[in-house]
């Protein structure tokens, strides 16, 4: 994880006068330094579990921000275009007479993105601290390579006729575990379903075109701009669109007949298996006492002890050397 205090060290050491607002904060992590919690700072963050995280803490939180500001700081994530983008919005948003400051760790691409853009406008100044960078600018005016860089994330459809954008998991072409999955949609599945992690609507079109005993399916996506590109793909009126954190959800009626998800195995760079397991606890939670949980994983990970843990029945119906199958029925009722 980036060091938060890193965004505040031009700041902190004298190299810039105290931060002026309205300021905006593009990505920021859940931890925010306490001088910038006293300053008038929006917080653009479009992952629900970190907006809930700042949400909780008193900030202002936006999926996307508008307007003009003052100051424009930006945080770097592991995609590369986005981060472009971020850097070039975050230029437009602070006009000329605004400072932008961009902090980052070496693995997040902080060194390549400084080298970019300072080809395109004049650097004022740099420090590096704990393994990355925060440097800062004064935007010069118009750059017509910044316009480029936001259009290289704007959401196109993909080569199988679905809306997505770079950052979004599997982009440009169909997830192969997700396409296996679909191989399962049965007549079990029917009444209140959920999509778990739902991404741009892959499964969730592909659920309603093949379950018409469906009477509705909640999608359920915590990253903002993947739940709005659901909402273009999946047309059909049994969907509900939740921008949420799947692991925390509460169903908005009575609790499903089915779940199916494709959980996410990763935020850093390392597979973090706790996040599926968040996902077949949440499943368990949601499930009515008769209902089952659909879901496709990487082969490799070890979710079997947590379906033993919330689940009374559960089965492999396929595996092969990248994705496993699972169905699992009759929830536990957790004390």
């Amino acid at each position: 994880m980036s060091d938060p205090a890193r965004i505040t060290l031009p700041f902190d050491e004298g190299l810039l006068p105290p931060l002026a607002g309205p300021a905006l904060f593009i990505r920021p992590s859940g931890e925010i330094p306490q001088d910038l919690a006293e300053t008038d700072l929006v917080c653009e963050q479009g992952f629900k579990p970190l907006a809930d995280r700042l949400q909780d803490r008193g900030f202002q939180v936006l999926p996307q921000a508008t307007g003009h500001f003052a100051t424009v700081l930006v945080e770097l994530t592991r995609a590369r275009r986005e981060n472009m983008a971020n850097v070039a919005r975050a230029c437009r948003l602070a006009g000329k007479d605004g400072l932008v400051v961009v902090s980052g760790n070496k693995t997040d691409g902080i060194d390549s993105l400084l080298k970019a853009t300072r080809k395109l406008v004049e650097i004022e100044g740099v420090l590096s601290k704990s393994h990355g960078k925060v440097f800062w600018l004064h935007p010069a005016g118009d750059v017509p390579e910044f316009a480029d860089w936001e259009k290289a994330v704007e959401a196109t459809h993909n080569p199988s006729g679905y809306l997505s954008a770079p950052g979004m998991f599997s982009p440009d072409k169909i997830d192969k575990g997700s396409e296996l999955l679909t191989r399962y949609f049965d007549k079990s599945i029917k009444g209140e379903v959920a999509d778990l992690g739902a991404g741009w609507g892959y499964l969730s079109k592909q659920l309603l075109a093949a379950c018409e005993k469906i009477t509705t399916l909640d999608v359920i996506e915590a990253e903002h701009s993947a739940l709005e590109a659901a909402r273009v793909n999946v047309t059909d009126p049994r969907a509900r669109f939740h921008w949420a954190d799947a692991t925390t959800f509460e169903a908005p009626g009575e609790r499903y007949h089915s779940v199916i998800t494709n959980p996410p195995f990763h935020q850093g760079r390392a597979a973090e298996p706790s996040i599926g397991v968040g996902f077949i606890a949440a499943a368990a939670r949601l499930l009515r006492p008769s209902g089952q949980l659909l879901m496709v994983a990487n082969r490799q990970l070890p979710y079997e002890p947590a379906l033993e843990a919330h689940f009374r029945h559960w089965d492999i119906l396929h595996q092969d050397g990248a994705f496993k199958i699972i169905r699992a029925r009759r929830p536990k009722q957790q004390r």
